[in-house]
């Protein structure tokens, strides 16, 4: 079953707006993904050349902006490369990267992972790799935004209640994926329903929000309200949108943050993920829903869940 899900047209972000954000609410609160059309500036397919431009390149290239959990002779740890790991179910490969922080800034401690700088590859004057990503990861920050007050605007709330959580230092990463087919038996664990084989197993994103860029690759599904899974229409030219644990926690469920995966499709899939993040010290406790408040950071949270899941 292959399914499409309500399409939000930015350029109309401000000549319809009051319609337009009840469409966003009215998404998020059934199906709890969007397809949004129409983002000024976006290159799908410089982007494409930006993934084929890096994932070509050999492994020796790549060790260079390595995490250092694969390559201990490089010291960033939570940006940078990561490889396929073998006999796991997420068979993907990836480079990460932020907006870098001022060098003074006392947040940027040892300790605070998501603000270290991050690591760029060399490059051979084919493709300007790192100011055109640093160019579309600003374009995704504030398309983010602009949807943000969308959604205020539909829920009767302030528009620009949101901005402060991501308006100074947010932990926002955009990420470029590579997830080649599986050669030879995939292990058990990758294998689900009806013989079908994940790159990328099922989960909840843990963010505020995800703006997925699929080009036109198939391979996306999520699991619809009666429990089944379906498939996410390819749509060539547009972002796929979805909201994940926090912002549903903090609309008190009205907003739905769906489960999803990522199938094998038989070929090399590339794919690229902005992940909208506040900045560490937010407030996450904040419930828009209701007037009960518990003061909870968004770095001391997001670390304990990782803490949890590394268990």
């Amino acid at each position: 079953m292959t399914t499409s899900f309500p399409i939000i047209d930015m350029s109309k972000a401000y000549t319809e707006r009051k319609r337009l954000a009840k469409k966003v609410v009215h998404g998020l609160e059934n199906e709890g993904f969007l397809f949004i059309d129409n983002v000024a500036n976006l290159d799908y397919d410089k982007l494409l050349r930006a993934c084929k431009w890096f994932f070509d390149k050999p492994i020796e290239f790549k060790r260079t902006v390595m995490r250092k959990l694969w390559n201990p002779e490089n010291s960033n740890i939570y940006r940078g490369y990561f490889p396929v790991t073998e006999e796991e179910p997420c068979r993907k490969e990836g480079f990460k990267f932020a907006r870098d922080i001022k060098d003074v800034d006392v947040t940027a401690s040892e300790y605070n992972r998501f603000y270290e700088k991050s690591p760029w590859p060399k490059e051979d004057g084919e493709f300007p790799f790192k100011e055109f990503l640093q160019e579309t990861y600003e374009i995704l920050h504030n398309t983010a935004l602009e949807i943000l007050k969308l959604v205020a605007i539909g829920l009767d709330i302030e528009e620009n209640i949101f901005e402060d959580m991501f308006s100074d230092k947010p932990c926002s990463t955009l990420r470029i994926m590579h997830y080649p087919p599986w050669e030879g038996k995939p292990p058990k664990n990758a294998i689900v329903e009806d013989g079908k084989v994940v790159v990328f197993p099922e989960h909840i994103d843990k963010n505020f929000m995800t703006l997925l860029t699929r080009f036109d690759y198939g391979g996306l599904e999520f699991k619809t309200i009666d429990g089944s899974w379906a498939e996410v229409d390819p749509r060539p030219g547009s972002l796929v949108m979805n909201i994940g644990d926090i912002f549903s926690r903090m609309m008190d469920g009205r907003l739905k943050a769906r489960t999803h995966r990522v199938i094998d499709i038989g070929t090399d899939r590339y794919a690229v993920p902005f992940f909208f993040t506040p900045r560490y010290d937010a407030d996450i406790g904040v419930n828009f829903m209701e007037p009960e408040h518990r003061v909870e950071l968004y770095g001391p949270w997001v670390l304990d869940v990782i803490k949890n899941r590394e268990k």
